[in-house]
């Protein structure tokens, strides 16, 4: 299964799974926290998830590349 998806495709792809795995955790947090575990918890997760993830995906492929030169900039060799 390895190498399946072109290099070109990696920031992409490592958007889109950043995002998914972000979302997925604190939409089901956020939820948990403001209004509890209820029989009906999954609908309202995926609901969130969906609502929210198409913010996140763009975010991360446009904030992902400055964090990079942040960390670069600010780390040593040494």
């Amino acid at each position: 299964m390895k190498g399946r998806i072109p290099a070109r495709f990696a920031p992409i792809l490592f958007g889109g799974m950043l995002s998914i795995i972000m979302v997925s955790i604190i939409s089901a947090v956020v939820l948990v926290v403001s209004q509890g575990i209820t029989p009906d918890f999954a609908v309202r997760w995926l609901k969130s998830f969906l609502s929210t993830w198409p913010i996140a995906f763009p975010t991360v492929l446009v904030i992902a590349p400055l964090v990079r030169k942040c960390v670069v900039y600010l780390t040593t060799d040494s």
